[in-house]
């Protein structure tokens, strides 16, 4: 393998260095835009920091929405099946939709040959005062544990 060529070399390091210096010479350029745009915006009157203020009322507005955001009926669930032994397709669901708390509800339709009804169990801390059947139940620990077995 011959050796490189010295002049060839030291032309080869001349170029890169020129090439360097155009890099440096587009970004000092570059960063004068930058820096001529955000003296007018001070000389403006633009802030170049937020208010105090305007942050700790920020902070409040998010802390009522994380609030609100609790409260939400957000944790859902659904459990189909037949609800006799006579019927196919799991038609019969229970639908269980609560908050972070586990306040919600419950809602069932069973789906019979000749008829559908549909009943709604209110839920209060992940629980009901009305017995729930198992399907409703399923329904609402899954919602609660955001599981879906």
């Amino acid at each position: 393998m011959d050796r490189l060529d010295p002049t060839l070399l030291a032309w080869g390091a001349v170029g890169l260095a020129l090439l360097a210096l155009v890099v440096a010479a587009v970004a000092v350029r570059r960063l004068r835009v930058v820096d001529r745009q955000l003296a007018r915006l001070v000389d403006a009157g633009v802030p170049t920091e937020p208010p105090l203020d305007r942050i700790v009322e920020l902070e409040a507005g998010l802390e009522r929405v994380r609030t609100d955001l609790t409260q939400a009926l957000r944790h859902v669930a659904v459990v189909r099946y037949d609800a006799f032994g006579d019927m196919g397709g799991r038609m019969s669901f229970s639908a269980a939709v609560v908050d972070d708390d586990g306040d919600g509800l419950v809602i069932s339709s069973i789906h019979a040959r000749g008829e559908s009804r549909t009943y709604a169990k209110g839920i209060v801390g992940g629980d009901s005062e009305v017995v729930l059947t198992p399907e409703e139940r399923q329904a609402l620990d899954s919602a609660r544990t955001g599981s879906t077995d």
